[in-house]
């Protein structure tokens, strides 16, 4: 592979995380991923292995809901001249 090509991303690995697993439609889809991960890891009913395999796919969302909301706060930097404001609600 040549160095040019090295850091472009694939079209396949676009629609994936890096755990290789489907990366979600949106932030909301993702958080609702996360509920559910979060409610079956609580009931206390899944095997060792299930558990671990959770936990490593609410990390990767995790990440995921992270980079999303740093995106946003970017984007509001850009649209606030560089300098992120305090948000005050009209009245």
């Amino acid at each position: 592979m040549s160095k040019a090509s090295a850091g472009l991303a694939s079209p396949e690995s676009l629609s994936q995380l890096p755990d290789g697993s489907a990366m979600p439609a949106s932030y909301e889809a993702a958080m609702g991923e996360l509920e559910g991960i979060a409610h079956r890891m609580e009931s206390g009913e899944l095997p060792l292995e299930q558990l671990l395999s959770g936990y490593q796919r609410a990390a990767v969302l995790m990440q995921f809901c992270k980079d999303k909301l740093q995106a946003v706060e970017d984007q509001i930097k850009v649209l606030d001249d560089g300098v992120l404001k305090v948000w005050k609600p009209q009245a």
